[in-house]
């Protein structure tokens, strides 16, 4: 899953907006009043800085009003609401003694308005609940094509040719306006390989122009050149995550299926850093480059990205038949442990989409600091009690994935479908399905995963869940916790007879 920067939460204003929030919002008076802000404004609201192709709840104006942009209400009533609203806010910020100027400063972003406007409005339907329940994803990964130069030992996709029924264009177009329209707040372009489709700065560009964050996951080819790189930033793209498995060429290019894949991947993060464009190097760890992730750290900084984000490998897709490649859990603990204390060392940041590292973070901070979207850490006392409401998996919770045909599931790693979006509307199939409404009580979870203590700020993958046990509610195979104990992983019977390691397959992957 690709990460996003911007919309991440730091620790001062943000932080104790949201937490500061959290506290004034545990009284029904206070939620009334803000339960009223999500209807749509009664007209087309506009303002500086406002892109409004859509008609937006009060809320969302109310906080670009309270970030100091110009906007115009549609009668006094309106206006009167967002004074209170305003006011709100600023009592939260100040109740957790946070920086005003810096809340106010972070929501002129309107990719961060968006984002604090689904964390109110969970709040206001659903109560404060732990995990926190949204009523639309903060973030959408969508597989824009099956499309692929490459062929990745690990695809989730078995990425290689489009399918004969992936969405048209004006299908495409059909499925911004209801992201947009549902109040997502970014969407990542994954694929296969999406720089490559020919609808690819269309859809980038219809995407930005509503005030939606764009991200994409590339493997670099198309973006070694600076021109193109260039042309997707102009269209609206702001963050580009480009993934390279290895400090070797050789292994990587091996790993890749095409001679030349590590030249291409380095100069995109290359062209990336020099343009000036949010970046990321994406590692997915296995056992063929376990051993090498030091390396590769150094190899980050000197190229000099700005983060490096380690992906755990899931056994779905093409994976399948290289489940070999996957870690056992006290490898991936021990290398969880390793990159949280490489974080605090390294000029760039470190983290892991794997669940577990919240809990790591906050076992070697002593309770310090934790990673409340899998995106950050940081050491401030609201971050923690974010985590709790906020952090863990977010499988069919604060996110959800998209396939080339339409296709609504759960997660990019997690194969079910809940919808398509040629049946139904993407809203219907986020507040409807049976499969992501349980996915966000925690309580679901069987076994081992539901009785950790650590519950609420990780949660356990569910797509390896399912991968290995055919059950997404089953106990985390990657997780060391879920080894021991109650219900432990043990007990439950693995799908299809997963291969045990074989040093021969790690053999064939490393150069000669």
């Amino acid at each position: 899953m690709v990460e996003v920067e911007e919309v991440t939460l730091a620790s001062g204003g943000m932080s104790s907006l949201l937490a500061g929030l959290r506290i004034l919002l545990s009284s029904p008076l206070s939620r009334m009043v803000l339960r009223a802000s999500l209807k749509p404004s009664s007209c087309h609201v506009g303002g500086e800085g406002l892109l409004d192709a859509n008609r937006k709840p009060l809320l969302y104006y109310a906080l670009a009003s309270f970030a100091g942009l110009s906007v115009k209400y549609c009668s006094v009533g309106e206006r009167f609401a967002s004074v209170l609203i305003k006011e709100m806010l600023h009592a939260a910020v100040r109740i957790l003694r946070g920086d005003v100027e810096e809340a106010r400063d972070a929501l002129r972003d309107p990719a961060i308005r968006r984002a604090i406007a689904l964390v109110l409005s969970g709040i206001a339907r659903y109560g404060i609940t732990v995990p926190q329940k949204l009523p639309a994803p903060f973030l959408v990964v969508w597989n824009f094509t099956n499309m692929c130069n490459l062929r990745c030992m690990h695809c989730y996709q078995r990425a290689s040719r489009p399918t004969p029924d992936e969405l048209t264009l004006e299908e495409k177009l059909e499925v911004v306006r209801q992201l947009d329209e549902a109040g997502v707040a970014a969407v990542a372009l994954s694929g296969g390989e999406p720089t490559i489709h020919p609808h690819f700065l269309k859809v980038v560009s219809a995407l930005s122009s509503r005030g939606i964050y764009v991200a994409v996951a590339t493997n670099g080819w198309l973006f070694a050149r600076k021109d193109e790189l260039r042309k997707a930033v102009d269209a609206g793209l702001r963050y580009v995550e480009v993934s390279l498995d290895s400090a070797d060429p050789r292994k990587h290019d091996r790993f890749r299926g095409v001679p030349g894949a590590w030249r291409r991947a380095v100069d995109a993060l290359r062209n990336a850093v020099e343009i000036g464009v949010s970046n990321a190097m994406a590692v997915t760890l296995t056992r063929v480059n376990m051993n090498e992730i030091d390396r590769i750290l150094d190899l980050a900084e000197k190229i000099g990205v700005e983060r490096v984000v380690v992906f755990n490998f899931i056994p779905v897709g093409r994976g399948v038949e290289n489940s070999w490649l996957d870690l056992s859990a006290v490898e991936r603990e021990k290398l969880l442990h390793y990159l949280y204390r490489e974080s605090r060392r390294r000029r760039i940041e470190v983290f892991s989409t794997a669940p577990q590292y919240s809990r790591v973070a906050l076992q070697e901070s002593r309770g310090r600091a934790t990673a409340p979207t899998h995106f950050y850490m940081g050491e401030h006392a609201v971050v923690k009690a974010l985590s709790e409401y906020i952090g863990g998996c977010g499988a069919g919770r604060i996110y959800a994935a998209i396939q080339p045909n339409g296709d609504v599931t759960p997660c990019v790693f997690l194969p079910i479908k809940v919808g398509n979006l040629r049946e139904s509307s993407f809203m219907d199939i986020w507040l409807r399905n049976p499969l992501l409404r349980k996915l966000r009580d925690r309580s679901n979870l069987h076994e081992a995963c539901r009785e950790c203590p650590y519950r609420n700020v990780c949660g356990g993958c569910r797509a390896r869940a399912y991968a290995y046990y055919g059950d997404p509610f089953a106990p985390d195979p990657g997780c060391p916790l879920a080894l021991r104990g109650k219900g432990a992983v043990g007990a439950w019977r693995l799908r299809g007879g997963r291969e045990r390691v074989r040093e021969s397959k790690v053999a064939a992957v490393l150069p000669r």
